[in-house]
């Protein structure tokens, strides 16, 4: 379980990917990735690709980094999910939240 993040070349956009478990033992450093998000960002990825399981507390961690960011982000997109993590967060209304593809 691991969590890396990159910011675009001319610093736009945002990535942040999740290996392994997206859980409780996340918190901070998913915490630390977003926090020093800079003017010039216009989009959060949370990237996917690489995920297995995702818990209530990943959910929750979401939710917190929409509110903390706000309106200084035009977007946030959940990227790369396989079936089941979708399907998580259908069930959870978070396409309604968030663009996720």
């Amino acid at each position: 379980m691991s969590l890396s993040k990159n910011a675009s070349s001319d610093g736009k956009t945002l990535t942040i990917q999740i290996r392994g478990k997206f859980d409780f033992n996340l918190v901070q450093s998913f915490r630390q990735a977003y926090a020093e998000v800079g003017e010039q960002t216009e989009k959060v990825v949370i990237d996917l690709r690489e995920t297995d399981y995702m818990d209530s507390s990943a959910l929750g961690m979401l939710l917190n980094m929409k509110k903390t960011l706000g309106d200084s982000i035009g977007s946030i997109h959940i990227s790369n999910c396989r079936p089941q993590l979708k399907k998580i967060l259908q069930i959870s209304r978070f396409d309604k939240k968030f663009d996720i593809d």
